[in-house]
């Protein structure tokens, strides 16, 4: 349902955060290579199996290091927010399970979908939502990390929420805040390809034995 707020109270604050998702232009140029995913198969023609795995994992990092999956996953207990993933505005802070504090928490401003903001055509588009919103656990940071790093990161249990590898996969393939990565809301760009796509580049670097990149 489509609604226009009054710019008064939290419903400011709620549209001001989201001007800040939809002002803020793409920090780093894309090709366009960077929109889409390679299969899983396409690397069968790496012979060695580490090699393999490894490039799998890169492919993959499209998606992991795109600001849509960065911005819930911050160094800090301040959430990130647009293309140029600048500091949440408002000011909001983890909280308890990553929910927010009292009286600010996510679902202030975030309901259960992206909900569509008319008289601004120009500007404010859309707030993100989705029934599950909330920031990542501290110990699964990703912001300021190189790729290698984050790989590393995904495969201890102590630092991605206690999962196993198969857990592992299945999240990434099915978990359905993780898929709101696809469908962002208007006025932002969509992580390359699709979560079916990204799900088999992660069961394939799993099984290929999960080896990480350089760097």
């Amino acid at each position: 349902m489509k609604f226009k707020l009054a710019f008064t109270g939290v419903a400011a604050a709620c549209l001001f955060m989201t001007a800040g998702t939809v002002f803020s232009p793409i920090s780093v140029a894309q090709d366009a290579g960077s929109k889409s995913l390679r299969p899983a198969s396409s690397f069968q023609s790496i012979a060695n199996q580490e090699q393999r795995s490894a490039a799998l994992f890169q492919e993959a990092g499209k998606v992991i290091q795109h600001p849509r999956c960065i911005n819930c996953h911050p160094a800090t207990d301040r959430p990130l927010q647009g293309a140029s993933m600048h500091p949440h505005q408002p000011p909001v802070f983890r909280g308890d399970g990553g929910m927010g504090l009292p009286g600010m928490q996510c679902t202030t401003c975030h309901s259960a979908e992206n909900t569509p903001v008319v008289g601004q055509a120009d500007t404010i588009k859309s707030i993100p939502g989705n029934p599950a919103w909330h920031l990542a656990p501290i110990e699964m940071a990703w912001a300021g990390k190189t790729l290698g790093q984050i790989c590393q990161q995904i495969k201890d249990p102590a630092r991605n929420g206690g999962m196993t590898m198969d857990k592992l996969v299945e999240h990434m393939a099915h978990d359905e805040l993780v898929g709101w990565g696809w469908e962002p809301g208007a006025g932002r760009e969509p992580v390359p390809g699709t979560q079916a796509e990204f799900g088999e580049l992660i069961k394939a670097w799993v099984d290929t034995g999960a080896a990480c990149p350089a760097s």
